[in-house]
């Protein structure tokens, strides 16, 4: 009898050391809340989205919106910066939680990352330089045609674009490119446009609001037609934890009510692209 008091006695103790401080029943969102931290995969090269400032601090609506999920969340936001391949590819193992990242949930992305809620949507522009006598978005075909590697507007370019989330506009194809050259960010794309017209590209497709940005930081370009496309845009997370995914959606879905994503959305861009446009 007392033996069988001491061995209960152990394995009590036992579990109580081993048991995790607190339960919120899915991993991430334990390891969140247990060392009240968030951790976010972001890039330091996509402005006005997420850059380093003057400060040397990561800025932008991304990483603002990121700062609003934490908070709301009642932990510290941590930034680390892996490549967007990486990111993409899902199976963080934990490295980090989420990723706030201007990213197009595609169904082949949705094969390896979760994507619990669109918190803005964006259109997307080809640019040329302001040498350039192109001034429809027709005479681009035949053109070499520069784009970051791996994202949308090089699957856009190659028509292998698929954006199957809810609310995204349908798209037409419009350009058959003469060559299509990736590179490793949008702002490597326009370092290489700004050499100068046909220097080394033609033309560039990005996001409408990089391209402005771009422009506005003196690269030497200008913007071609309407855009070609709108994307939605997600906050992405890894497989396998639906409470963390069901309370990201539920914090997004208030910041849509309250008017604090279009609030960030003006601040950054100038104007409120939380909303569809047609």
């Amino acid at each position: 009898m007392k033996a069988a008091h001491i061995l209960a006695a152990g394995l009590a103790a036992a579990f109580i050391s081993t048991a995790p401080a607190t339960s919120f029943a899915g991993e991430t969102l334990d390891r969140v809340m247990d060392t009240k931290t968030l951790t976010l995969s972001s890039d330091a090269s996509y402005p006005p989205q997420s850059f380093l400032n003057d400060d040397n601090e990561m800025d932008g609506f991304d990483v603002d919106v990121a700062k609003e999920i934490a908070k709301r969340l009642g932990v510290e936001l941590k930034i680390i910066t892996p490549a967007w391949e990486v990111i993409t590819a899902g199976n963080w193992n934990g490295r980090w939680d989420i990723s706030v990242g201007s990213m197009t949930p595609t169904k082949a992305r949705a094969e390896v990352l979760n994507f619990p809620a669109v918190y803005y949507y964006t259109p997307a522009s080809f640019a040329v330089h302001t040498d350039s006598k192109v001034t429809s978005v027709d005479e681009l075909n035949g053109k070499v045609i520069g784009v970051c590697g791996g994202c949308t507007y090089e699957a856009y370019l190659k028509k292998d674009l698929v954006i199957d989330a809810e609310g995204a506009p349908p798209f037409e194809y419009q350009v058959e490119p003469g060559e299509i050259r990736s590179y490793e960010t949008d702002t490597n794309v326009f370092d290489d446009l700004r050499l100068g017209d046909g220097t080394r590209l033609d033309a560039a497709l990005s996001a409408l609001p990089t391209i402005q940005e771009a422009v506005k930081n003196g690269y030497p370009m200008k913007v071609v037609g309407d855009p070609v496309y709108y994307e939605p845009l997600a906050v992405a997370t890894d497989k396998g934890d639906p409470e963390f995914d069901a309370k990201i959606a539920e914090i997004v879905k208030d910041m849509h009510k309250d008017g604090t994503l279009k609030a960030l959305s003006e601040k950054w861009y100038g104007t409120d692209l939380t909303t569809v446009k047609q």
